[in-house]
């Protein structure tokens, strides 16, 4: 393999066969002091949730970029990447094929804020050789046989129209449907600070965040702003209602926070709401916060949270919520020990009880069954259920009460976990069951050693890698009607679009279960994703409805869909 010198992201970036010795002229590049800290902020909110200066995540790392293309350049392709790749530019299509996925473009940056990022960018080298060059011993394809198309169609039926809350392209940031315990309500969650109630399929908001968060950060938009939400197993009752959402950076004191040394791009707050009139629209009523997170950066934040469908009341599950935090980017960014330990909070699976207050802050419990609640190492975060995560993108319960975690992976590996009290599921020294070095090339990733056994870490059930897509969208195991999606666990690729499905017979700890792909079609017409959005960047999701039924969503044209029959003709 060729050797990769100091200035070759660039190699990794472009595939440009760029050295030290290329010449680009960079006198147009501000050098100027205020431009240069305009240009962070920028990068900050717009890109650092694709880009870092240290290795290739969702898209290349950047460092020594403006050594091997000119400032003119970085700023079009910024503008529009989509207009660079289809000039056939030899550099974005090297790019796109890289990734596997297209940026989107920022052309409502203007004109000095596009300057001031490239003159950002230039103060930043290429990493240290020994961190960016790929291992010959690596592995490079670590699933070489592609996932097979299955017999499987189903059909979909247009069940609801989210309102733009974009003036630009995706025209929604919706993320995530649920339906309300004990009735056939649907909500869907849009990151631009509403709540919409589906009301016979018609949207009508039922939590506006936007007037009742005055520091709520929700642009630029990447990863942040109004969450995820969870409707306690007795609202009906109770009338509680949990959410997250984010804030500026120092809005108040964080419940968990890190060295002053490290910086706070924003903070993830979980709430709990209490109405006196569950079925009135909007939402009246009061609220508390349980706690807040400093996070280093836009990505990986608090994705999910939920409570256990299959719990009764009076069984120790009951009432308790089960809460998904990313590791914020740290590893990416070399801060990875801020993560994979029981001793923080960041990648990790949480489980509460809001109705307790044992917690640090008094706000919460923290179960007496929660696998690290009874130590007497005070440093230890006893509301951890499970960690070692990048992302835990989504959480669900299969019917026999299995907890999956669905896990967003760096560059190699999408993963699924059937997940137990304690486990460790080895970010970021694994990603899925390979072995990676955080303090080296992330992209190089290496088979298991014999006696691994001994590591005691949780590996996938079901994991593809960066060939088949990009980012896992969690699905659920199918309850619903549908005969041919029985005893299958369905979920697809955020990025790409594509659907796939494991057999729930084939869940097994210490096995991974052959995954095979679905397809969907509208009006009698077989589609993809990506043409039903017209969008290179489906950003799908999965939801349920109190029957068992799935639903679709799509971010960019803000469409429900709900999976109505199937045909199977093997």
């Amino acid at each position: 393999m060729k050797s990769i010198t100091p200035f070759c992201l660039i190699t990794a970036l472009f595939f440009s066969g760029c050295s030290k010795s290329t010449e680009v002229d960079t006198s147009s590049i501000s050098t100027d002091s205020t431009t240069i800290a305009l240009g962070q902020l920028k990068f900050s909110q717009n890109c650092s949730t694709c880009h870092n200066f240290r290795v290739d995540g969702m898209g290349p790392q950047l460092g020594g970029l403006t050594h091997a293309v000119s400032p003119d350049w970085i700023v079009d392709f910024i503008k529009d990447p989509k207009a660079k790749i289809e000039s056939g530019d030899t550099r974005a299509n090297q790019m796109f094929d890289k990734f596997k996925t297209q940026m989107p473009g920022f052309d409502f940056l203007a004109a000095d804020e596009l300057n001031a990022i490239v003159a950002f960018i230039h103060t930043k080298e290429a990493p240290d050789p020994r961190k960016a060059n790929m291992d010959p011993l690596a592995i490079k394809d670590p699933f070489p046989e592609p996932i097979p198309m299955s017999d499987l169609v189903v059909n979909l039926e247009l069940y609801a129209q989210i309102p733009p809350s974009n003036d630009i392209s995706p025209l929604t940031r919706i993320t995530k449907l649920d339906a309300r315990p004990g009735s056939h309500e649907l909500f869907v969650v849009d990151l631009n600070g509403k709540l919409y109630q589906l009301n016979g399929k018609k949207p009508e908001v039922y939590l506006d965040l936007t007037t009742l968060r005055p520091n709520l950060k929700i642009k630029p938009g990447h990863a942040n702003g109004f969450g995820s939400f969870a409707f306690h197993p007795e609202f009906a009752k109770n009338g509680l209602l949990y959410t997250t959402h984010t804030e500026v950076s120092k809005s108040a004191k964080a419940d968990f926070n890190y060295a002053d040394s490290i910086k706070v791009e924003l903070q993830w707050i979980v709430s709990e709401w209490k109405t006196n009139r569950p079925n009135k629209i909007p939402f009246v009523g009061e609220s508390r916060e349980l706690f807040r997170i400093d996070m280093m950066s836009q990505m990986h934040g608090v994705q999910e949270i939920a409570f256990n469908p299959l719990a009764k009341k009076g069984d120790d599950e009951f009432g308790l919520l089960y809460i998904g935090i990313g590791d914020g980017g740290s590893a990416e960014t070399g801060v990875g020990f801020l993560c994979h330990s029981p001793e923080k909070i960041w990648g990790a699976v949480l489980r509460i009880d809001p109705a307790g207050n044992n917690s640090a802050n008094g706000k919460y419990g923290i179960p007496k069954s929660n696998p690290f609640a009874r130590t007497d190492n005070k440093r230890i975060q006893k509301e951890i259920f499970a960690y070692g995560f990048r992302n835990p993108h989504r959480l669900t319960w299969s019917r026999t009460g299995q907890l999956f975690v669905s896990n967003i992976g760096q560059h190699a590996i999408e993963a699924l976990y059937l997940i137990l009290p304690g486990n460790d599921c080895g970010w970021p020294i694994r990603e899925g069951s390979f072995v990676i070095d955080d303090s080296q090339n992330m992209h190089n990733i290496y088979p298991l050693a014999e006696d691994d056994a001994k590591n005691n870490l949780t590996y996938p059930i079901a994991e593809y890698d960066h060939d088949e897509g990009n980012a896992i969208a969690g699905g659920f195991e199918y309850w619903g009607s549908i005969s041919e999606l029985q005893g299958k666990f369905v979920f697809g690729d955020i990025v790409q679009g594509r659907l796939f499905y494991i057999e729930m017979k084939d869940v097994k700890i210490g096995s991974r279960a052959p995954i095979k792909e679905w397809r969907v079609s509208l009006n009698g017409k077989i589609q993809t994703l990506k043409e039903l959005t017209g969008s290179d960047k489906v950003d799908e999701r999965f939801g349920r409805d109190g029957k068992g039924e799935l639903y679709l969503t799509t971010k960019p044209d803000g469409k429900v869909y709900k999976l109505v029959s199937a045909t199977d003709t093997k």
